[in-house]
């Protein structure tokens, strides 16, 4: 393992550490104006939501690390505290890469990258057509994190209207996460797409509380045919399964007593019939 002191490496190395090791990083792109109404589009993945009540985006347009300068998003918010932050897809992931670049402060993105400015309902800065889900916010708040290359500007966001294009929604309203195709941030040029071939679905123990893996057997717990993964399941179970139980589920299983099965019972999240073969190999 190796063991690093923030304030003993150069700041363009540890800029490179933290993105690529955090991320996905969900991008920001942001729309802003400043006070002689001039148009600036720029992409940020060090952005998130952060409440739903009230809705508050929050997203850092850093200084420079190369020329400590601020960038032209932040300054226009100083003008003028309004913003459209627009979701990004990979329809259109290269216009906005395009964007980042380091245009002249008055030169407009939107023109640039070829991008549809659409006037919003609550604020002044344009939102992106191109973008299936477009917030307008006013800026509560700026924190500036410090004053050297690389230094944070953290824009607090409130959300006052959103828009959502129909094509990503599903038959009950909401937004179908196979239909939006987001794209975010990795380390370098690197991106992800969030597709089908990527994601994959996990049920949030919100209603229910596992027993913990803590609470598995010795001879499951410290098994060196198990992955913390599947542990992590097994451990999700609300109960250990009666001996009764047990000897009820491998009378009627058919299948053999292998680990192999042990893992496909496992990712069909078949858990006690899981566990109770983990017992029976244990005997």
């Amino acid at each position: 393992m190796i063991s690093i002191d923030p304030k003993e490496i150069p700041v363009p190395k540890l800029h490179r550490y933290l993105l690529e090791s955090i991320g996905p990083r969900p991008i920001a792109f942001a729309s802003t104006i400043d006070r002689k109404g001039n148009k600036n589009l720029a992409p940020f993945s060090f952005f998130n939501v952060f409440s739903a009540n009230p809705p508050v985006l929050i997203f850092s347009p850093a200084r420079s690390g190369r020329t400590n300068e601020n960038k032209d998003t932040y300054l226009n918010i100083k003008e003028v505290p309004e913003v459209v932050i627009n979701v990004v897809t990979h329809a259109m992931v290269n216009q906005m890469s395009l964007a980042s670049s380091p245009y002249d402060k008055h030169v407009d993105e939107f023109v640039k990258a070829g991008f549809t400015p659409v006037e919003s309902e609550t604020v002044q800065p344009f939102r992106v057509s191109e973008s299936p889900v477009q917030f307008e916010c006013k800026v509560t708040e700026v924190k500036e994190l410090g004053s050297e290359g690389g230094a944070g500007n953290l824009i607090f966001c409130e959300v006052t209207r959103f828009h959502i294009n129909k094509s990503v929604v599903d038959e009950e309203g909401l937004i179908d996460q196979l239909k939006i195709d987001l794209v975010s941030r990795m380390g370098g040029n690197w991106y992800v797409r969030s597709d089908k071939n990527s994601m994959f679905e996990l049920d949030k123990p919100i209603s229910t509380i596992g027993i913990g893996v803590d609470a598995l057997p010795d001879y499951i717990r410290l098994s060196s045919d198990l992955t913390g993964n599947d542990l992590g399941k097994l451990g999700g179970m609300k109960n250990i399964p009666s001996s009764k139980e047990i000897v009820d589920m491998l009378s009627s299983y058919s299948g053999d007593f292998t680990i192999d099965n042990v893992r496909n019972l496992l990712d069909s999240n078949n858990l006690t019939l899981a566990y109770a073969i983990l017992y029976q190999l244990n005997q």
